[in-house]
């Protein structure tokens, strides 16, 4: 069982502890008069040591001085989703504080852009914010974090995000497995999708295939295969089993073109593969000799493979 490190606690870790008084436990009303909100939060502008406060109070914001987070790694919002969480928040108004840093004179979104968004649409001028010291990275993080909760990143837009964390913060696949509480592999095979061509992450934005079906289509080396093996999926309608059963096919008629494996050759393939946790093929070359081909889909699996053969 993979242990969650972050996920779970990510953004509930930035609410503040202290209990609201129950006096104050309704949300905020869209009231554009109300100058207190029933959070028991005050205006940033009547506040004079806010850097004492920092992440410790509710504040209402005027929704025009909060900057869109330049690391959301989420592209696409649902309008209809975001129609319906519009009405209810004129209804309701914001249960869920948003999450911001200062930047000047202004404030720049860590988490919560869906109710931001929404609560421009329901014309709210002020909404509720807890303010906290976060650098970049942080930044990167708990956006993702907000969107894996909610499942609102489709499986290019995580891919994306994580690959950012390991790219522009240095993080390793294993740090970045530890802060959302996955498994290191299942990082790996989300950033893999990345190698999808430009055809099948249109497919799978649009939920014509699934992940289920990226993974299979990048099971096969080939470019064009995996082009013929996409415009099948999708002519055909073809189900993750049906689409996997289609590449077990290619397969064997490709296999059976090729030379009779050696059992000896094929048994050291599969010690290979188990001991360095990666595909391996085994060639022979001239009389005695021959090469050991290992795939790798990463510098970090590279790095993990490069070690086990050291020790």
């Amino acid at each position: 069982m993979v242990q969650n490190y972050g996920l779970g606690r990510g953004l509930s870790s930035l609410i503040p502890k202290k209990k609201l008084d129950s006096k104050k436990k309704e949300p905020i009303s869209s009231n554009k008069d109300e100058k207190i909100s029933k959070f028991g939060s005050r205006d940033f502008q009547s506040v004079k040591n806010i850097d004492e406060e920092i992440g410790q109070k509710v504040y209402e914001i005027n929704v025009n001085k909060i900057l869109t987070n330049p690391y959301q790694p989420r592209i696409n919002f649902d309008k209809n989703k975001l129609a319906e969480l519009s009405d209810s928040i004129k209804t309701h108004g914001i249960i869920q504080p948003l999450i911001v840093s200062k930047k000047g004179e202004e404030f720049e979104l860590v988490a919560g852009e869906r109710r931001l968004q929404a609560a421009k649409s329901a014309e709210m001028e002020k909404v509720p914010v807890i303010i906290k010291k976060v650098d970049n990275k942080e930044k990167l993080e708990l956006a993702i974090i907000e969107n894996i909760q909610r499942h609102d990143l489709n499986p290019i837009e995580e891919a994306k995000a994580y690959h950012n964390l390991i790219d522009k913060f240095k993080m390793s696949q294993e740090e970045v497995a530890k802060k959302m509480g996955k498994s290191r592999s299942t990082i790996a095979n989300k950033i893999r999708l990345l190698n999808l061509s430009i055809d099948a992450v249109k497919a799978l934005n649009e939920d014509k295939i699934t992940e289920g079906h990226a993974k299979a289509i990048l099971s096969l080396e080939n470019k064009e295969k995996q082009k013929a093996l996409l415009e099948l999926i999708l002519k055909n309608q073809l189900t993750v089993r049906q689409t996997e059963n289609k590449i077990k096919e290619v397969l064997v008629r490709s296999h059976k073109r090729q030379t009779v494996v050696d059992p000896k050759i094929k048994d050291l393939e599969d010690r290979f593969s188990l001991s360095l946790g990666a595909k391996v093929k085994v060639k022979k070359v001239g009389g005695k000799g021959g090469r050991i081909m290992i795939d790798y889909y990463s510098e970090e699996e590279l790095s993990e493979i490069i070690q086990k053969i050291e020790n």
